[in-house]
């Protein structure tokens, strides 16, 4: 509600704006018509023309991102997904608010220590319990993947700490459906390899790295969408949930639906990390345009 009205504030801003364009175009328009007029009487008069007197406040007015800008003033929000998906530990997920969906940066570091899990960012219990999860099938699975023809053979938290990071610390962030998206960013830090662009996830993981369905579907998407990313990453068991998205907004977007975390990390990495032994679907990854 309070966006709404937001955007009726700012559609009448523009509408003043245009308003003003017109009265100062009829203003101009009388003076040059008062010059011609005068040019009977003094042919020595500079001629001046309607155009010149008009300059940039022709009609038709045209409103685009430059006069946006003029009139509303500089952005309000920047895409913050190009500067801040380039390094590995970073992924996007998506969830879910009382105000609508959103995208949801998870970010994920590494340094000398014994082993803890840091955590921070307002989080509920059960995103703590995602987290931890997430870690522990990391953890015991990642030596079953590969990347470069490498894989890893000892503990990857053994000397190390980590610490995961959930930013836009003010908004409260819970529930199970970011753990693909911990597992992806996981992944991206171990494996040292950067999470594919214009990608964004949402699913909740078992221990045996099933991926489980969730709610807020039709916000998550439309939250992705609003936010310039085209693919998505689903569990499968949502795909019946596409119903509720606008086709037009469906058209302009691609789906991977993902029954197993092996699908997720293949389709988050276009295939630049891969498991050494499929565990569901007989290796076959479901996509739909």
């Amino acid at each position: 509600e309070a966006g709404v009205r937001n955007l009726e504030r700012k559609i009448g801003a523009v509408c003043r704006a245009v308003a003003v364009k017109v009265v100062e175009h009829n203003r101009l328009n009388n003076i040059s018509l008062e010059s011609d007029e005068n040019l009977l009487t003094n042919e020595s008069h500079e001629v001046k023309t309607v155009d010149h007197l008009l300059g940039a406040e022709k009609l038709p007015i045209i409103v685009n991102e430059s006069s946006i800008e003029d009139i509303l003033g500089p952005p309000l929000y920047e895409n913050e997904l190009a500067a801040r998906l380039g390094v590995p530990g970073v992924a996007v997920g998506m969830a879910w608010t009382t105000v609508g969906g959103e995208i949801m940066f998870v970010e994920a570091t590494r340094m000398e220590g014994d082993g803890q899990l840091i955590l921070t960012g307002q989080l509920g219990d059960v995103m703590k319990e995602s987290a931890k999860l997430a870690l522990n099938w990391v953890r015991t699975h990642i030596n079953d993947y590969r990347s470069d023809g490498i894989t890893y053979t000892s503990d990857v938290m053994e000397g190390t700490d980590v610490h995961i990071h959930f930013p836009a610390g003010a908004v409260g962030k819970d529930g199970p459906s970011a753990g693909v998206t911990i597992v992806t960013a996981l992944m991206s830090l171990f494996m040292g390899k950067v999470v594919s662009s214009n990608v964004s996830m949402t699913g909740e993981i078992t221990l045996r790295g099933v991926v489980l369905p969730v709610g807020g579907i039709k916000s998550k998407v439309l939250a992705a969408h609003r936010a310039g990313i085209r693919t998505v990453i689903l569990p499968k068991r949502n795909e019946k949930d596409l119903i509720e998205i606008p086709i037009t907004i469906q058209a302009e977007m691609y789906f991977h639906f993902v029954s197993h975390i092996d699908e997720v990390i293949e389709a988050a990495f276009d295939g630049r990390i891969t498991p050494l032994n499929r565990h569901l679907n007989g290796g076959h990854m479901e996509s739909k345009l």
